[in-house]
């Protein structure tokens, strides 16, 4: 199973949680942000997916972007959270705890700990 391509559908819902994690880590530009999904396991997610759901989180006020000069080309855009992301940050952090333990569960047979 490792290796294995995990479905859009599946991600489509904790992509944006998992990209406030990521940035709550620390500023980061969307390419490193991508390349970080990728170390982390998510697969090889398209970036045609990722710079869209950078600029909602934007409009949403979730994440500020800031422009940093690069010395390998042009500018970067660099984001971190705002006080609104840290929030959904922290929420969803707590939300999938409780799902991981459920899942937990269900695969070990579905009887609780």
């Amino acid at each position: 199973m490792a290796g294995e391509r995990i479905p859009s559908q599946m991600l489509k819902g904790i992509l944006e949680g998992a990209i406030l994690l990521i940035i709550r880590q620390g500023e980061i530009y969307g390419y490193a942000l991508h390349e970080k999904l990728s170390t982390l396991g998510f697969g090889d997610i398209p970036e045609g997916t990722i710079y869209p759901l950078l600029l909602k989180m934007q409009r949403n006020k979730q994440i500020i972007g800031v422009r940093h000069p690069s010395t390998t080309g042009p500018d970067r855009k660099y984001y971190h959270l705002s006080a609104a992301g840290e929030q959904d940050a922290a929420l969803f952090a707590q939300q999938w705890t409780q799902l991981a333990a459920a899942m937990d569960q269900l695969t070990q047979g579905g009887h609780p700990k």
